[in-house]
This record gives structure tokens, sequence and C-alpha cells, in this order.
């Protein structure tokens, strides 16, 4: 699938590894293009040690640059729940018609930035309930499915769901 392009945007520690790779993987097996953002770093690192060379910052992301924008999970991404940059990245994603992915936790941004409203979508769930609450706080349609796609909208629930998130978005490509 050449010409296609693809942003990852991971957090600067303590992404979830599989989650990474395991989507890229997919990715770049279907010839698409895969860059990577985070915030303020060269290079991040995952819970289990990966490292990433990081190819520009969250504040350096055009939109228009990419058919899909996707936040890997991990107990790192958290810190985009309230990150203006990245909120908008998804909103501008969302309203020029990409194709929006999220992971883990990372469902959360895109709860955050208002995308979940009335749609279905799942979120890793540690056993508190915690995470599904913030998606139904948010008007969300909390499903509990390991991948879920509302429209152009893709959430998955945790690093056993990786690569079957990663094929979802290609398949949407497409």
């Amino acid at each position: 699938m050449e010409d296609k392009n693809i942003l990852m945007v991971v957090a600067p520690e303590k992404f979830r590894d599989e989650e990474f790779l395991e989507p890229k993987k997919v990715f770049e097996t279907s010839d698409i293009v895969v860059n990577v953002a985070s915030k303020e770093v060269k290079e991040a690192k995952g819970m289990f040690g990966t490292t990433v060379e990081i190819d520009l910052d969250i504040e350096d992301v055009k939109v228009d640059d990419y058919d899909a924008v996707i936040f890997v999970g991990g107990a790192g991404s958290s810190i985009y729940f309230e990150n203006q940059i990245v909120l908008n990245i998804a909103k501008e994603a969302y309203e020029k018609g990409k194709i929006i992915g999220a992971i883990c936790i990372a469902p959360g941004i895109l709860a955050n930035a208002g995308l979940l409203k009335g749609k279905k979508a799942t979120i890793f769930d540690s056993g508190d309930g915690q995470f599904p609450e913030m998606l139904k706080k948010k008007e969300a349609e909390y499903t509990g499915k390991n991948v879920e796609q509302d429209g152009k909208i893709i959430t998955a629930n945790g690093p056993h769901a990786a690569e079957e998130f990663g094929k979802k978005i290609v398949e949407v490509l497409e």
C-alpha cells in the first residue's frame, strides 16, 4: 500500500512495547511509511526496554502528512490525557477524516478530545473499572471488545490485541 503514511504517537517513557512494535510491523509489512512522534525526546523508552528513535516532536506534527494517526498505550500514555497539543492532533485528524487509532489506555486521549461521544469504543480494563469509566464519562459506548471500530476510529484494549489492532487499521486504510 504505497503512498500511505501513519503517525504513531508514543510517550517519552513507559509506552507499551508490543502495542508499538506489533502494529508497526503490520504497517511496514503492508508497505506503509511509519513516522513516530513523542514529546521532547530523541529516543523513547518502552516499559520493557524497547527504545524507539523519534522522528518528530508532537509540536511539529502536521496532520495533513498522514493517512492515520495512532496513539500507543502503556502507563506513560496518560501524560497525553490532558496535553492540549496531542488533543488538538486527535481533533484535527478526526475533522480531516483521517483514521484514528488508540490502544490500551490511549483511547482516554480520544475521549478527552471529545471524539468518542456517542461512539463505540474499547479501552484497557485494569479490573477497577477506572478506564472504562473514563470513556463512559465522555459519553462513549464502552464495548469491552479487544478491537472496536466505529467509522474511522479504531480502539483496542491492550497488548494481546496489538496485532489485530494493526490489521484492522490496514484494512480500513485500504
